[in-house]
This record gives C-alpha cells, sequence and structure tokens, in this order.
C-alpha cells in the first residue's frame, strides 16, 4: 500500500496523513491516532527516500556507539535501548548506530551530523564537562542527553534519576539503623551518575557525624566480578563495614558470592542496599535474601529519551528542558540494625 491508497481509505490529503505518520504538531490528536492505527491495520510503512523528500526527515534516530577492547556493552545499556526501541518501533523510527573508539568520538559525531542520515541523536554516560554535549549545542543538532553532565556552563536537554537523592535516602537509612562504618561500591567514578551518588552517601553519613572513609570505597566496572573482589577487600577486613551500598544489582551478585565464601550472613552480619535498574532477568526478591533497594527502570528511561526525541524531530519540543525522576527506595529483608559492637562503638 502507498500513501495515496491509504490516505484515500481514510478520506484525508496525503499531507494530512504524512504529518500526522510523522508527528508534525498541528494534526490533531484524534487524527494522528486514527491515521497510525490504518497504517498498522493495512500494513503501510512509508518509504524512507519518500519521507525524506516529502519532510525532510529521515525518521532515524542516531547513537554513537563506542567499542573496542576496553568497551564493555552490559545490561543497563541494552535495557535502556530495549526501551528506546520499543517508542521507535511504535511510532514510525528506526535507530541507527554508528561504531567509533573512544579517540574518535567527536569526529564520528561530526560526520553523523554532516551526512544528515539522522534527525537526532542521543548520548549515555555523560561525563563531567562533556565534550560530546558542547559539540552538539555548538553544532545545533537535536540532542537528548540521558543523564547529566556539569560544568558546561548551558542548559541542555536530558532525563535522568535523581542518584544523589536516591542513595542519599539508602545510607540515611543504614545510618538510622545504627550502623557506622557504611561502604559504597560504586560506577565508574569518572561519570556523573556515580559522582552523585557517592555524593548522595558522603551528605547523609554526614548528617549523622560520620563519613565514607577511602578504604570504603569501591569505583568499578558494574559486574559481578569487580562486585565480588570489591565485597572482598571490604570484608576480609578486621574493620570491615557492616553495611554496603551497591550500585546495581550485577556488582550485588558478586558481594552475596564474597559473603556466602565468608561465612557471612546478610543482614545479620552485613546490611545491603542495591541500585535495581528493573532488569527483566535480575528481580530483588530472588536473590538470597530479598533485597532492599533504589528503584528506577533504565526501561523506562529509554523510552522516555525516544519520546522526547521524536518531540524534538517534530519541532514539538525545543527547550534545553531537564527532567529528574525521583528513585523510589523499596524496603526488604537485605537490611537490619547494626550489631550491637558496632553501635556501641
Amino acid at each position: 500500500m502507498n500513501l495515496k491508497q491509504l490516505a484515500d481509505i481514510l478520506s484525508l490529503s496525503q499531507t494530512t496523513v504524512s504529518r500526522a505518520l510523522n508527528g508534525y504538531p498541528e494534526v490533531a490528536e484524534d487524527t494522528r491516532r486514527r491515521v497510525v492505527e490504518a497504517a498498522k491495520r493495512h500494513g503501510y510503512r512509508p518509504n524512507p527516500s519518500a519521507r525524506r523528500l516529502a519532510t525532510g526527515k529521515a525518521g532515524m534516530i542516531g547513537y554513537v556507539m563506542p567499542t573496542g577492547a576496553a568497551v564493555d556493552i552490559d545490561p543497563h545499556f541494552v535495557e535502556f535501548l530495549s526501551g528506546l526501541g520499543d517508542y521507535a518501533r511504535t511510532h514510525e523510527l528506526d535507530l541507527v548506530l554508528s561504531p567509533t573508539t573512544v579517540e574518535e568520538e567527536e569526529t564520528t559525531y561530526r560526520r553523523v551530523v554532516g551526512n544528515k542520515q539522522v534527525d537526532a541523536v542521543y548520548v549515555s554516560a555523560p561525563l563531567p564537562r562533556d565534550g560530546r554535549i558542547r559539540l552538539l549545542d555548538q553544532l545545533g543538532f537535536p540532542y537528548i542527553v540521558h543523564g547529566r553532565s556539569e560544568g558546561l556552563g548551558f542548559d541542555y536537554p536530558f532525563v535522568d534519576i535523581d542518584n544523589e537523592g536516591a542513595f542519599h535516602d539508602a545510607a540515611r537509612l543504614l545510618a538510622q539503623f545504627g550502623h557506622r562504618r557504611v561502604a559504597l561500591v560504586n560506577g565508574n567514578r569518572a561519570q556523573t551518575f556515580a559522582i552523585h551518588r557517592e555524593r548522595g552517601a558522603r551528605r547523609a553519613l554526614a548528617e549523622f557525624g560520620l563519613s565514607l572513609a577511602d578504604a570504603d570505597l569501591h569505583c568499578v566496572a558494574m559486574t559481578e566480578e569487580n562486585g565480588y573482589r570489591a565485597a572482598r577487600a571490604l570484608l576480609d577486613r578486621a574493620d570491615r563495614p557492616t553495611a554496603i551500598l551497591s550500585s546495581s544489582l550485577l556488582l550485588t551478585l558478586g558481594i552475596f558470592r564474597a559473603v556466602g565464601e565468608l561465612g557471612l550472613s546478610v543482614p545479620g552480619d552485613l546490611s545491603l542496599i542495591a541500585h535495581d535498574d528493573v532488569f527483566p532477568f535480575l528481580r530483588p526478591e530472588g536473590f538470597p535474601v530479598a533485597l532492599t533497594t533504589t528503584r528506577s527502570p533504565i526501561r523506562a528511561a529509554g523510552a522516555r529519551v525516544a519520546e522526547r526525541l521524536a518531540a524534538r524531530i517534530a519541532g514539538i519540543e525545543n527547550t534545553p528542558r531537564g527532567e529528574i525522576w525521583k528513585v523510589d527506595l523499596v524496603m526488604r529483608a537485605s537490611v537490619a540494625p547494626a550489631p550491637a559492637m558496632e553501635k556501641a562503638g
């Protein structure tokens, strides 16, 4: 079926049908919905070349993806991409991945923008003073950041969770339970989300006259093996912490392995709080002890980034608006009062 046939079925002009399918704001919502439903029912798919000629848009979202031996594609990225893909698939958008090395990222962004094969891009894993965001802003190209940067000196569009608030609340809960030595197994300390989580934990502990010792802070790539190694380094000590904050359920798998090897128990010897990105294959209730978590679904963030990118492509959104999602603290069985000796100390 072509555009003219679909327009005839709906008794609408081809222009109206094309604009409805491409998210133009001047098309009424009930008309847009009727056109989209009819397109699905009759199996209509826009011809990419025709769509580009008619609208000036490619219907493509771009992502510059670092590759190479030093880069891990982890489940957090895959889950985010699934959410983005779910939205894109149902709104006639495609995703284009442009692989690059870390050293060639800026060159790749310039090429992606210059060849006009995509209408917008998203940026992930932002760093403080992130050069990618500065470049896209200078080029005037539509983009959304998943996460936040700091120190750029200008506003930019982003979707993020309240990492600082989440780990503040988690650390405060542990302090309220009498824990005086709290450790943090965090993500890569160069990334803003990890900076915010450390900041939140330190702020909460300071409110109780406590601090986060250097020996109690481990910043690592968020894998099961790294969680295990960090936990062994923490728990093999005579002055081991009585509570750990973990930045990922993947890290927490390794922490539980170390706890088991050392003959310790959660929460008898160690209270544990982890961040839950809501993986479909890894549930906090499925751990040996149901985990207390800070909870925010990363798949939903992917869908929201895609939704806002579509709005920017259509001209509905054009302001550098930041969006910060509150994170839930879900209490389960992995947190208990600190051992009596710890409280006394």
